[in-house]
């Protein structure tokens, strides 16, 4: 065989084995990018995002878009490299994104569960910012609970060692100093009968304190429903521009002045927003989409400001009642806390 071709195959045999690796091979990376935006002001797939039944909806215009991080795993090397090289994307090991021991399905599983959860403690946070009244119900209880002979699922909690109980984020406060096997008295009404029951306290699996062990929940006592038609989108970071939705929807007037407003954070039923991961990527699809503002969780503002991008002012936020008075704010050209 000639010495040139010879050499040319000698050549090309790692080039071609290199290829086909790179193709095929995957790689125990995943990468992050910018994900969808999607207004919860407006409908999707003909439906509105947040649907109101028996009450009626406030008029509103402009966006108050919740932000998403697109993941894709099974990247081959080149996938990988693609996605580097594209300046938008990050590529984070495989474990960041699922778990040792977890599969795909069972992720994507825990992030629809995170979602519903976000949904119900947006409207909660909502609904508890425009005063409407509330009760706290026992919704379940632990295996081996001390309180499962003395209470049953809902009954509505009014005190806790004659403290009343507001909200559901309470009841761990009221219980702080209480060793396990104290005990505490817990009121009750159950079918409109005021009950009391004394609880002596079980153990925490991982503290060293007392627990009821029952979980609760604030349940509104509104003659109306709320529905959030949102498929596709998993995790907890949706629910401050959830409850700021729902706000403007109930309440007159338009929370946004007609702006194009982006966001991300969590939020509980309190109120308080928390942080999130991958804002920088949520900054990038805000921008893209043609937001002005972004509301930022004030735990994440250091990440945001270094990945800040040009065009959209990040607006800093601890609790949904400051994100509603910076709205405000910036429909009435007043100055906001900045990150």
């Amino acid at each position: 065989m000639n010495r040139r071709i010879v050499t040319l195959i000698v050549a090309l045999v790692p080039i071609v084995v290199f290829g086909l690796i790179g193709a095929n091979a995957t790689v125990p990376y995943a990468a992050m990018g910018p994900g969808p935006t999607i207004n919860a002001l407006g409908d999707l797939d003909d439906q509105p995002i947040i649907a109101l039944e028996g009450v009626e909806s406030d008029e509103t215009t402009g966006n108050l878009n919740l932000t998403t991080v697109a993941v894709r795993t099974g990247l081959t090397l080149f996938d990988a490299i693609g996605f580097w090289l594209s300046g938008r994307d990050g590529i984070v090991p495989i474990d960041e994104v699922i778990p040792p021991g977890r599969s795909n399905d069972e992720m994507r599983e825990i992030n629809r569960l995170e979602f519903e959860r976000s949904e119900s403690t947006a409207e909660v946070a909502a609904l508890r910012y425009l005063d409407y009244p509330f009760v706290v119900t026992v919704a379940g209880f632990i295996e081996d609970s001390p309180s499962a002979s003395l209470l049953k699922e809902g009954d509505i909690l009014t005190s806790v060692n004659d403290e009343p109980v507001v909200s559901a984020v309470d009841v761990p406060d009221q219980l702080e100093g209480f060793a396990p096997g104290e005990p505490v008295t817990v009121g009750f009404t159950r079918d409109g009968v005021a009950g009391e029951a004394t609880i002596p306290l079980g153990s925490h699996p991982e503290e060293d304190k007392g627990i009821l062990g029952i979980s609760v929940a604030d349940e509104p006592l509104v003659d109306f429903d709320v529905t959030f038609n949102v498929d596709g989108v998993g995790g907890p970071s949706a629910g401050l521009i959830l409850s700021l939705a729902l706000i403007d929807k109930l309440s007159p007037g338009e929370l946004n002045g007609g702006r194009f407003i982006a966001g991300t954070g969590t939020i509980d039923s309190a109120g308080n927003v928390g942080p999130i991961g991958g804002i920088r990527y949520k900054l990038i699809a805000a921008q893209e989409a043609g937001a002005s503002e972004f509301l930022v969780p004030a735990d994440n503002c250091v990440e945001a400001r270094a990945h800040a991008v040009d065009g959209l002012e990040l607006v800093r936020v601890e609790k949904l009642a400051d994100a509603v008075g910076f709205l405000e704010d910036l429909e009435a050209g007043r100055d906001v806390p900045t990150c």
